[in-house]
């Protein structure tokens, strides 16, 4: 079983209950996310959230492989993975272990991949349009409320990292609010790997693409489907640097 308390396992929160065939399905463009591919996905995701930075030391892989649902084998090929593309370092001795690479940052820039970057982007263009036309004009306030409060905290936020953390959590909460846990884990998966193949978007573009949100949960409080659409079309539209 998934341990839900764990950072790198599920994102869920409370509220609507995925549809049977609809909210649980975990499928991604191109051949899929592998068992291995999803610890790269979920670390690169919590360094985008800052729940871990360069230089921190990660959980054991039988931790991981309990948070995320995957075998301990699959886990400890995908550190060693990561390791040896440099996204990683393994230490040993009484205070060893798997780290997080002090030079992340440097490393990330040498897997950007525009082909895969550009089929995930538009798979969550999809996906966020879906949400929003089953969504729209049925969705309570007071979802909208954590949503709304990260928009406000975006628009008064100056360090980089801070941005594209709030930036990321809004899309993750977006996911949880139209469409439920199940959702909300699929859009982990995707923006997880959209953190190693699509280059961060520059500060200037995050607060253009917070005025979409702003513009989105604006609609949706109204119950406007085609304007809702087209937000988060603009958003998905504004360039990344």
């Amino acid at each position: 079983m998934v341990n839900a308390a764990g950072k790198f396992g599920p994102y869920s929160q409370p509220g609507p209950a995925p549809e049977a065939g609809v909210h649980d399905a975990r499928v991604l463009p191109g051949r899929g996310q592998t068992g291995s591919e999803l610890v790269r996905s979920r670390i690169a995701l919590q360094v985008r959230l800052t729940s871990v930075a360069p230089g921190d030391r990660l959980p054991d892989a039988g931790v991981l492989a309990e948070e995320l649902g995957i075998g301990e084998i699959t886990v400890r090929r995908a550190l060693e993975g990561m390791c040896q593309d440099g996204l990683l370092d393994r230490r040993r001795g009484r205070a060893g272990g798997t780290f997080v690479a002090q030079g992340w940052d440097t490393v990330v820039p040498l897997l950007h991949d525009a082909d895969e970057a550009a089929s995930l982007d538009a798979f969550h263009l999809l996906l966020e349009c879906g949400l929003v036309a089953h969504s729209a004009g049925e969705v309570p306030a007071e979802r909208l409320e954590g949503l709304q409060a990260l928009v406000d905290e975006m628009d008064l936020a100056d360090d980089p990292a801070q941005l594209l953390m709030l930036e990321t959590r809004f899309h993750l909460d977006l996911a949880q609010a139209l469409g439920g846990a199940g959702i909300r884990e699929l859009t982990a998966d995707l923006l997880g790997r959209l953190c190693l193949v699509l280059p961060a978007p520059s500060p200037e573009a995050v607060r253009a693409r917070n005025r979409c949100h702003a513009d989105l949960l604006a609609e949706l409080g109204r119950g406007a489907l085609d304007p809702a659409v087209q937000a988060v079309k603009a958003h998905h539209h504004t360039h990344p640097s």
